[in-house]
C-alpha cells in the first residue's frame, strides 16, 4: 500500500490558543487559555506535515536551542495539532478511570509503575481540576460550561479520561513535551546515521544503533471500518502521541519516498525519490555555493 492514509481517518481536538503557565510545583505546562475555543480535526488529512513537524521540533531539541526557540516552536505546533495526549499515551489502557489505580509502563516520564487515580490526573490538570468522583472503579466527573459540556458530548464515544484531556483545564508539562519530541528525532537520527555510515561504523556501533531503534515501539491503536463514501479505516487514536508514532513508522519504512535529512539545511524531509538529499532547491543551491566558496578558499 503506498499510500496508508489515503481512505482512513481519525478525530482530534485542537484550540485556536494556547500559553505557557508556570505551576505551583515549578514546572512550566502548556494549556489552552481561559477563552480558547476548541475545534475537532482529523491529524491523518496532514500525516506527513505532521510527523515532519515533530521531527523538527525534536532536532531543535538535539541541537540544543533556547528554551525560548523550542516553546514557540511546540506552541506552534499545538495551535495547528493540538496537544499529545500524554494522560491517555502514558498508561496501559486509556479507560484507567474504570480502574481503582492506574498503571503505567517503562517509560521517561514517571518512574511508579501504578498511581492513585486522582494523583495521576492532577499531573495533568495543575490549575483546575475537574469535578471527579471516584469510588472504586466507580467514577463520574461534571463539566459546568458549556463549550466543554458539548465537547464532551461530541466525544461521549470515547473512554472517559480522553474527553477529560479534551478539556480547556488539560496541561501538559513542556520538559515532558521537549522529551518526547527528542525521542522522535533521536530515532529518526538514529535511522539515518545507520545506513548513512553503515560501511564507516564497527560492529559494535551498528548494534548499538539497533538496539537504539528496537526500543522504539508502542501500544498499536485500534480501528474499525465504516462505510461513508468508500470503506474507511477509522483509527481509534486516543492519544495524538499514538498517532503520531504510527504515522511516523509508516513513513521511515516507506522505501519509496523515504524520510531524510536534508544535506544543507539538516531539517527531516520526505524525498521525492529515493536519491533526494535536499529538501528544495533552495538548499540545493544554497549547498553548492557554499561548496564553490569553500573550495575557491582552499586554492587561495
Amino acid at each position: 500500500m503506498k499510500k496508508p492514509f489515503e481512505h482512513t481517518s481519525s478525530s482530534w481536538v485542537r484550540y485556536d490558543h494556547y500559553e505557557w503557565k508556570k505551576g505551583a510545583d515549578g514546572h512550566l505546562y502548556l494549556t489552552p487559555t481561559k477563552t480558547a475555543r476548541p475545534a475537532i480535526y482529523d491529524p491523518l488529512k496532514d500525516a506527513q506535515d505532521l510527523v515532519l513537524d515533530a521531527l523538527n521540533i525534536g532536532r531543535l531539541c538535539m541541537s540544543k536551542k533556547p528554551d525560548e526557540e523550542i516553546q514557540k516552536a511546540i506552541l506552534q505546533f499545538a495551535l495547528r495539532y493540538g496537544l499529545l495526549g500524554l494522560m491517555t499515551a502514558l498508561p496501559t489502557t486509556t479507560s484507567f478511570m474504570d480502574y481503582e489505580a492506574v498503571y503505567l509502563p517503562k517509560n521517561h516520564f514517571i518512574k511508579a509503575e501504578t498511581m492513585q487515580t486522582e494523583d495521576f490526573l492532577a499531573l495533568f490538570f495543575p490549575f483546575e481540576r475537574p469535578e471527579v468522583v471516584k469510588r472504586g472503579i466507580e467514577s463520574m466527573w461534571n463539566v459546568s460550561d458549556r463549550t466543554m459540556m458539548a465537547l464532551a458530548m461530541t466525544m461521549s464515544d470515547k473512554p472517559m479520561a480522553v474527553s477529560m484531556g479534551f478539556q480547556r483545564e488539560y496541561a501538559e508539562r513542556y520538559d515532558w513535551l521537549k522529551q518526547q519530541f527528542t525521542d522522535w528525532a533521536f530515532t529518526f537520527t538514529t535511522s539515518v546515521l545507520y545506513y548513512e555510515d553503515y560501511d564507516r561504523i564497527d560492529e559494535d556501533t551498528r548494534n548499538l544503533y539497533q538496539q537504539g531503534m528496537a526500543a522504539f515501539d508502542g501500544i498499536a491503536p485500534t480501528y474499525h471500518i465504516a462505510l461513508l463514501d468508500k470503506p474507511t479505516i477509522i483509527w481509534d487514536f486516543h492519544s495524538l502521541l499514538l498517532g503520531i508514532q504510527m504515522m511516523f513508522s509508516f513513513m521511515l519504512t516507506d522505501s519509496d519516498k523515504p524520510l531524510r535529512l536534508c544535506k544543507h539545511c539538516t531539517k527531516a524531509f520526505v524525498a521525492s525519490r529515493p536519491s533526494a538529499v535536499f529538501c528544495s532547491a533552495q538548499c540545493k543551491n544554497r549547498y553548492n555555493v557554499y561548496k564553490s566558496r569553500a573550495k575557491n578558499k582552499n586554492e587561495e
